[in-house]
């Protein structure tokens, strides 16, 4: 019988783990395609003159077993790493190598420079000139802070809404106020919120909380805090903590990037195929399955059509609707225009020094800084060096990703290099973080749909579910794909559970949509193999 083939459109984290987990579980083709020539879509990372950028910033954590069991397959630890956590998962990785795995399933040993480190976590916000912690906490450092009688209003705000929620939560502004109360909302969340989705947060659905920051609340911040000075050391996975509390986490030597890199190799070698260049134009249907897919490169211009027994989806729901032609009802096209994304543009910037330093005049340790004064465009500071010390050529420099949110099209998108450069600097020297004058180089990274948005037509999101799951060889997986704003671990999921469905000949796609809408997703057996 002539092998079956699987289209695979995208190869980012879910793209690519869909052609990875078919080629281990089943005896399907996959060829994946891509229409950059970078590989790992928004998890990619970028190399500028030595100097490398992660897109977003990805902290490698999962509550799930199988994602961290995973990653660990692909780049195993660093042998120099020390900790309880890294002893665990040093451990587990002896035991997976001698009994879980099979030695003929394309695992190889990684060069000695791939490898994971473990890294300690560190957010804050800085708002008014002055740091914060992340989550906020009421707490001395906040009252110090903010003062004691602003940090009353706080209290007594949240204790309202604590004993008086809002009921029903229709929008993201009542979420925050029901978790943090409207004075805490309106100091830290009101602003930065807004300035990654562009809308009032009225307008914004209490879904996207609900994906993001599910049960974090300040009580459960305060709670956290508390039991860290009882917490065990042994408490290797922190299933128990809020994912935006996690204390540490793994990270690539060299970046997210050199995770899917790696993973595409592997692909390469156990005969799977990856395409970059080509986008995908047309899916072409013959009743409810979807018998090929039609790709142009946009160097040639050359159109190929490539049969498709089946077809594993990460593109823009948008598009992929308006790649189906005439075959898509009005009433479902209309909705599809209707979705909203929201685009990201991230300045990298080489300082000599910042003028925000840690206690002892060093650069100071955070992974990332959230800026909330509403004086500035600027969303979010990354610190490249704090993620991996490999990430930046000459570490006495500071190598800082400058993230802003905006729309494609508008001011910002449109701006050129050297403007979004200056910009950057003269932003960095308002807020008092750096100099202008610290500037050595930049360099600007657009990336287009980086998040999917829950406002515009999201709301009747379940017509274009009705229309696209009856596509039988049909599985809409990833962040673009599913039109849902998921960590990598939650895209691998349900690619994951999209080839385990495959494999159990399961048609019905309840399962992949159901990754990441439980709090505990990763206690509902999807760990389990096939």
């Amino acid at each position: 019988m002539e092998r079956k083939q699987a289209i695979i459109i995208g190869a980012g984290p879910a793209g690519l783990t869909a052609a990875y987990e078919l080629l281990r579980h089943t005896d399907i083709h996959p060829l994946v395609i891509e229409q950059s020539d970078e590989l790992g879509g928004i998890s990619a990372t970028l190399n500028y003159k030595g100097n490398r950028i992660d897109i977003g910033g990805h902290r490698f954590f999962s509550k799930s077993d199988r994602v961290m069991d995973w990653w660990l397959q692909i780049l195993p630890l660093e042998e120099a790493a020390s900790g309880s956590f890294a002893i665990h998962y040093q451990n587990k990785q002896k035991l997976l190598t001698a009994e879980a795995y099979d030695p003929d399933s394309g695992i190889s040993a990684s060069p000695e420079e791939r490898v994971m480190l473990v890294r300690k976590r560190k957010s804050r916000i800085y708002f008014h000139r002055k740091f914060f912690d992340y989550p906020i906490r009421l707490n001395f450092r906040t009252a110090f802070n903010l003062g004691i009688r602003r940090m009353a209003t706080i209290a007594f705000s949240y204790l309202k809404s604590v004993v008086s929620p809002i009921r029903p939560e229709t929008n993201l502004e009542e979420f925050f106020i029901n978790r943090f109360g409207r004075e805490l909302y309106e100091t830290f969340f009101h602003s930065y919120t807004e300035k990654v989705w562009g809308v009032p947060c009225r307008e914004n659905s209490a879904e996207w909380g609900a994906q993001r920051i599910k049960g974090l609340s300040i009580g459960r911040a305060v709670l956290h805090t508390g039991m860290g000075l009882f917490r065990r050391k042994t408490d290797f996975a922190q299933k128990g903590t809020e994912t935006s509390l996690i204390e540490q986490f793994l990270y690539p030597r060299l970046g997210p990037g050199q995770m899917w890199e790696t993973v595409a190799d592997k692909i390469r070698e156990m005969g799977g195929e990856i395409r970059t260049g080509y986008r995908a134009t047309r899916l072409l249907s013959e009743g409810n399955r979807i018998r090929g897919v039609a790709a142009v490169s946009p160097l040639s211009g050359v159109v190929r059509e490539f049969d498709a027994d089946y077809v594993f989806s990460t593109m823009p729901v948008q598009d992929l609707i308006r790649s189906m032609g005439n075959i898509v009802p009005e009433s479902i096209l209309k909705i599809s225009e209707g979705l909203v994304y929201r685009d990201f543009i991230t300045v990298g910037l080489l300082l000599k020094d910042m003028q925000v330093q840690d206690r002892k005049g060093g650069l100071i340790s955070d992974n990332w800084i959230y800026v909330q004064d509403p004086d500035v465009l600027l969303g979010r500071v990354q610190i490249f060096n704090n993620w991996s010390p490999f990430m930046v050529r000459n570490p006495e420099f500071a190598w800082l990703g400058l993230e802003y949110f905006c729309n494609e099209g508008d001011m910002l998108w449109k701006m050129t290099d050297d403007e979004l450069i200056r910009l950057g600097r003269l932003e960095l020297a308002k807020i008092g973080m750096a100099s202008a004058d610290a500037y050595v180089d930049g360099v600007v990274v657009r990336m287009p749909k980086a998040y999917p948005a829950y406002f515009g037509s999201y709301g009747q999101f379940d017509q274009l579910r009705g229309f696209l799951d009856p596509f039988e060889n049909l599985f809409l997986v990833g962040r673009n794909g599913m039109h849902r704003y998921n960590n990598q671990d939650h895209s691998m999921l349900a690619a994951m559970t999209a080839v385990d469905n495959i494999v159990a000949d399961r048609k019905d796609k309840e399962n992949i949509w159901a990754v990441n809408i439980e709090e505990d997703y990763h206690e509902s057996g999807q760990g389990r193999k096939v």
